[in-house]
């Protein structure tokens, strides 16, 4: 090779880079904005006058939509280019931010939340699809979806932080504010650096009412849930919703049997990987959601930790899955395989999980916390790699988006349901052992150990589906409308 060859090659690998880290930075002011207003509500309450059941509203305005549009976004960009689309996102996510920053009233902050979610889903939606197109290396793409997954998982931690300070160094309007100059560089670079590579589609046109009766579908589903968990009620409402949000799910499966351009081709639901990880996502997350949350409150409520303790108890799960995130985790890929580092990585998780199951009302951080922290913190670094890996490696990449677009939607989805189900069950038994006499700490941690044992089952069934029915090599040709992926992700030894 040439002196020139050699030189233009390094470029190449050089702006590749570049542009990861460009296209990181506009998915981290997604999962940013996931947490960064948590900290900011009273401020906002106070400002806006805000009633404690409006507020909440602040939250969920982004969550429904987010989880309602992923899938729709996902298609969009397989339709008409996922790089497009990232800037569409990008530039709405920014002026949407610029709107929450400037809001005086609560219609307004809370519509612009609204808009927040759906550019942050097209934003997500198509990001993967992008990595999975600039790398295209079986070894490259497993560090660079390494790189995204530290972004994700370390995002929402951030967040909390830079909510904090910003709304105690200036005001809560600056923790939107802060996302317009971050917004406006990122779609200046991802502008220069982001390939635009066209991908194969019957014939871009959008299945109106597919899109329709599916984005309305999830809307109300995520609605219901959210609704459900603020009430802290199973009302007659939230099963009405969840009944209308089915029925109009089928009727967009119908609809996808008759287009000639479907949104969903139902030929990817027969993708083996496809399928499966939905499942393991779904389950996961059911764990996980749960895990986060009921943990903080045995934390809060039982052993007596103020905010910042509890902030610093989750610290060595975020300093693990960071270390696993930016490198160990595609060297673990690269020598074990998909389906051993899923695998191995779910049952450690689990295995905190159970440990947490034991946690006494008299437990101490060390000896009780810290471990079922550092074990959850390296299942859960050794998991995300290995399953973008599975899934997106088992799609052509003209439904690439739509592929990320549906194991988003199932694991937000699952990640809802399995805290409102799970976090019932734990109430449940509360409400028995303070009826049988119990001591409030005593049945608060009774029912936070049914909590922690039902998580510790959704992730080890998750981690047997995973690492017995998952394929380990998987390649396709655009040609074929029934084949895989193209890219073939690490198999090794599996």
């Amino acid at each position: 090779m040439s002196k020139n060859a050699v030189q233009t090659a390094s470029g190449g690998d050089r702006r590749r880079w570049r542009a990861l880290i460009a296209l990181c930075f506009g998915v981290l002011m997604i999962v940013l904005d996931t947490t960064v207003v948590n900290v900011a509500l009273p401020s906002i309450r106070d400002d806006l006058k805000f009633t404690e059941n409006a507020l909440i509203w602040i939250v969920n305005a982004y969550g429904v939509t987010y989880g309602g549009s992923l899938l729709l976004c996902g298609r969009l960009g397989d339709l008409y280019g996922h790089r497009r689309m990232f800037l569409i996102g990008i530039a709405l996510f920014t002026i949407a931010s610029l709107a929450c920053g400037l809001a005086n009233t609560q219609g307004l902050l809370v519509a612009a939340r609204a808009v927040q979610g759906l550019s942050g889903a097209v934003v997500v939606a198509v990001s993967l699809s992008l990595i999975m197109n600039v790398f295209v290396g079986d070894i490259e793409r497993t560090k660079a979806l390494g790189i995204y997954s530290f972004v994700c998982l370390g995002g929402s931690s951030v967040g909390l932080l830079l909510g904090g300070t910003l709304t105690s160094l200036l005001n809560w309007h600056w923790i939107f504010f802060v996302n317009v100059p971050l917004g406006t560089a990122v779609y200046a670079l991802c502008l220069s650096l982001l390939p635009n590579v066209q991908t194969k589609t019957a014939d871009g046109q959008l299945d109106v009412w597919g899109a329709v009766t599916v984005t309305t579908s999830l809307m109300l589903a995520n609605y219901a849930i959210a609704n459900d968990n603020e009430t802290n009620e199973n009302s007659a409402q939230t099963y009405r919703l969840l009944a209308c949000a089915a029925a109009l799910f089928v009727v967009f499966l119908i609809i996808e049997t008759r287009a000639q351009t479907p949104l969903m081709p139902l030929h990817v639901l027969r993708r083996r990987n496809l399928a499966i990880s939905s499942a393991v996502c779904t389950l996961w997350a059911a764990g996980m959601y749960a895990w986060g949350f009921i943990s903080a409150l045995y934390m809060r409520l039982v052993l007596g930790y103020g905010p910042m303790q509890v902030g610093l108890a989750f610290l060595p799960v975020n300093i693990i899955v960071a270390a696993f995130s930016l490198g160990l985790s595609a060297k673990l890929v690269t020598r074990f395989g998909i389906r051993k580092s899923l695998g191995s990585g779910m049952m450690l998780t689990a295995a905190g999980l159970a440990l947490l199951a034991r946690a006494p009302v008299d437990g101490d951080f060390m000896t009780h916390v810290l471990p079922s922290m550092i074990l959850v913190g390296l299942g859960a670094g050794s998991v995300f790699n290995p399953l973008l890996l599975a899934v997106l490696g088992d799609v052509a990449p003209s439904e690439s988006g739509l592929a990320s677009g549906i194991v988003n939607t199932m694991s937000l989805m699952g990640g809802a349901l399995g805290l409102a189900i799970l976090a019932s069950f734990s109430v449940a038994r509360t409400n028995d052992l303070l009826a049988s006499g119990a001591s409030t700490p005593v049945a608060l941690t009774g029912g936070y150990h049914v909590a922690f044992l039902l998580s510790a089952v959704c992730v080890s069934t998750a981690a047997l589906l995973g690492s017995s029915l998952l394929r380990t090599r998987v390649r396709a040709t655009e040609s074929d409308s029934s084949s895989v992926g193209a890219a073939a992700p690490p198999s090794a030894k599996d």
